[in-house]
């Protein structure tokens, strides 16, 4: 069983927002592939919905909590689920990777973010891979890194969005040999 958790803020002030590219990639991945419909699931702290890729069930998870408790959820569906760290994806949003840009890391640092702080503390380990979306452009200068987060996609960026996404699942599904 694999858990695929996509990282982002609930409320409808921050959708389409960079700290919401993890909720925008599983949600595309959710539709792409045929998984069931979002339900929020109070015991997980989140909304969930399930699928198979190549034989196996993957659970999705896009919690509830805001960003900075993702790992309240995150680790309540492991728990329940008993599904180990290296079988737990992140997606998430990377200030300090340009915007397109996308990286997998099988484990590693926080990098300052404080999601990724949150999930290391309620598994008790950062050996979980990590499917970084990068934000970074130039108005990152311009503004405190809060408010660059937190700032919606311009349209451009928006319309990017989508083909970035699936780029990211090609590469997920390459790591998992599907």
């Amino acid at each position: 069983m694999i858990l695929i958790v996509g990282l982002g803020n609930i409320g409808r002030e921050y959708e389409k927002t960079r700290h919401n590219f993890g909720f925008l990639a599983v949600e595309q991945l959710a539709q792409v592939h045929n998984f069931s419909a979002w339900k929020e699931e109070k015991k997980f702290f989140g909304s969930i919905c399930t699928g198979q890729i190549g034989g196996e069930k993957v659970i999705l998870l896009k919690p509830n909590t805001y960003m900075n408790i993702s790992g309240k959820a995150t680790g309540a569906v492991a728990h329940f689920y008993k599904i180990s760290p290296e079988n737990i994806w992140i997606w998430h949003d990377d200030v300090d990777l340009p915007f397109t840009t996308l990286r997998i890391k099988q484990n590693g640092g926080t990098g300052g973010h404080n999601g990724i702080k949150s999930i290391v503390e309620a598994l008790g380990t950062n050996e979980f891979p990590r499917l970084k979306f990068g934000v970074r452009n130039e108005m990152i200068e311009k503004m405190p890194t809060e408010a660059f987060v937190l700032g919606k996609f311009s349209s451009d960026e928006m319309t990017t969005v989508p083909k970035i996404i699936k780029e990211g699942i090609t590469k997920f599904f390459q790591q998992i040999s599907c």
